[in-house]
């Protein structure tokens, strides 16, 4: 069964609930501009908030403070490395204003086969060989969904996130889903969901 279009979402942004958290499935729900998010025993939710809360990497705030660290080159910065060991970090650490994860075992399965078969994507930042934070996505196309980001060190998933744009000039947009402060700070903003499902329409991909 298809999800049903986007443009019937609830005021909260709810699409459908149910279906399979499969690798086939997740990839169908991006590229309609769906994604899941849901608590550990509950029925899957599958989400297409307006309105979306995105990143032009053309508009990306790069502070005074994260270019002289840049500079410095204190991190490492790799791709596709320790998938698994990422989405397992950013599960794991603890969040403000936030009472467990919506990263369980079943979301780290899947996404990690959707690694194993290309889709979904890695960014680790190493310090003296030890991981200390990192991201993980999907990549449609110049489009990357990104999902989850940790740090357990200062201001190291900042350093992989905006090492990863400079060193992927490709990608056009970044979806981060809903609004979040930090990312506001380097330069997200919300648009529109008609104009969001525009741009994926125009970007669609074979996956």
């Amino acid at each position: 069964m298809p999800f049903p279009s986007p443009e019937i979402a609830s005021e909260e942004g709810i699409v459908a609930y149910g279906y399979d958290l499969t690798p086939e499935r997740l990839l169908e729900a991006y590229q309609n501009g769906i994604f899941p998010w849901y608590n550990e025993e509950e029925p899957v939710l599958w989400w297409s908030p307006n309105p979306r809360f995105v990143l032009f990497p053309e508009k990306l705030h790069i502070s005074k403070n994260i270019k002289k660290l840049l500079r410095k080159n204190i991190y490492q910065v790799t791709y596709n490395q320790s998938f698994e060991e990422v989405i397992r970090n950013c599960a794991s650490i603890p969040r403000k204003d936030q009472d467990g994860t919506w990263i369980h075992p079943e979301m780290i399965v899947t996404y990690t086969q959707l690694h194993q078969l290309g889709y979904a994507h890695s960014v680790e930042v190493w310090y003296e060989n030890q991981l200390v934070g990192g991201l993980y996505g999907i990549k449609m196309g110049n489009i990357f969904c990104g999902e989850s980001m940790f740090s357990r060190k200062s201001n190291a998933s900042q350093v992989g996130f905006i090492t990863f744009l400079q060193q992927h000039p490709e990608i056009k947009l970044v979806d981060c889903q809903v609004y979040s402060e930090y990312l506001e700070k380097l330069g997200a903003e919300e648009i529109p969901r008609t104009q969001f499902l525009e741009i994926i329409r125009k970007n669609k991909v074979s996956l």
